[in-house]
């Protein structure tokens, strides 16, 4: 007669502590064991890696995995520090075989026009520097009008660190920080992006708690893409030009609301993720259900949580 599960899993733990300890080591005692501790978290921290690296390559990859990780690849080889702007030769690789190497801004519009008929595309570092250089700013002139939600890794941005923390965050870690993009039919872009209030440059409160700023989407602004967050996964959420006209007014009064709060700040939440699902669902632009989605969560901890307040 079988043995009942439990006294098996029990005869299998005393036989793994019984060979870890009669394994060889050159230390012994607590430095044996500190050894062995370190091996447990490398493995761990290997797994974590090769998790998330997984789960980068294989999900949100669109109809052509291929040419999107040639896309990433190109772009976060490319990206630039600082004020520099990323190279001509950066544009013409990566973007010059769909745009040509000197688009005009309707072009750029209508590469975004068809960008988006999937619902989700990549708005990167080089694009926005050939916009910037175009166009001067980013409007409806160059993106369709419309509300987007933006998610891209955190990292640093100043050298050396960026030249390794800007792949391992891209790949290594699969979640992503989200905010929203709106693109007006008239005027400039803007987005409300939600952190921890240390995070912002200006600080007008208690650094730990929950907060939000809304701004011209900018180099000054919070989200925008740069040296270590080069790469931006945009998902345009709604094109009904009275969801854009409300936008604005409605993403002010959020962010009035959150300010008021003085909600602390949750790493896993309520986070920055957790505001702009709030936001989103209480527009109508998600559902209840893919707001709480399992998929979402691991993509946007955090996303699904209880609203703030």
């Amino acid at each position: 007669m079988a043995r009942p599960v439990f006294d098996r899993v029990r005869d299998r733990a005393r036989r793994l502590r019984h060979r870890i300890g009669t394994a060889r080591h050159l230390l012994t005692g607590w430095r044996k064991w500190a050894v062995i501790a370190g091996q447990g978290a490398t493995g761990f921290v290997v797994l974590f890696a090769v998790a998330n690296l997984c789960l980068s390559l294989s999900t949100f990859r669109g109809e052509n995995p291929a040419s999107r990780t040639a896309h990433e690849l190109g772009v976060l080889w490319f990206s630039t520090t600082g004020e520099t702007p990323t190279s001509d030769q950066a544009f013409r690789v990566i973007h010059g075989p769909t745009l040509g190497p000197n688009p005009s801004a309707p072009d750029i519009r209508d590469h975004f026009e068809q960008a988006s008929t999937g619902g989700t595309f990549l708005l990167d570092q080089v694009m926005i520097d050939r916009i910037q250089a175009v166009n001067g700013r980013i409007d409806s002139r160059v993106m369709p009008p419309g509300i987007y939600v933006g998610a891209h890794a955190l990292g640093p941005d100043d050298p050396p660190l960026v030249w390794v923390t800007k792949w391992m965050a891209h790949y290594l870690l699969f979640p992503r920080h989200a905010y929203i993009l709106v693109v007006p039919e008239e005027g400039e872009a803007l987005a409300f992006s939600a952190s921890q209030e240390a995070k912002f440059p200006i600080h007008t409160g208690d650094p730990e708690r929950l907060s939000a700023r809304i701004a011209p989407y900018d180099d000054q602004a919070y989200d925008f893409p740069s040296s270590g967050e080069a790469l931006h996964e945009m998902t345009i959420v709604s094109r009904d030009p009275a969801d854009v006209a409300a936008a604005p007014a409605a993403l002010e009064a959020a962010r009035q609301r959150l300010n008021a709060l003085d909600q602390p700040y949750g790493l896993l939440a309520p986070n920055s993720n957790t505001v702009v699902g709030c936001i989103l669902e209480d527009a109508g632009l998600i559902s209840a259900e893919v707001r709480r989605s399992t998929l979402l969560a691991l993509r946007a901890p955090g996303i699904g949580a209880a609203c703030p307040g």
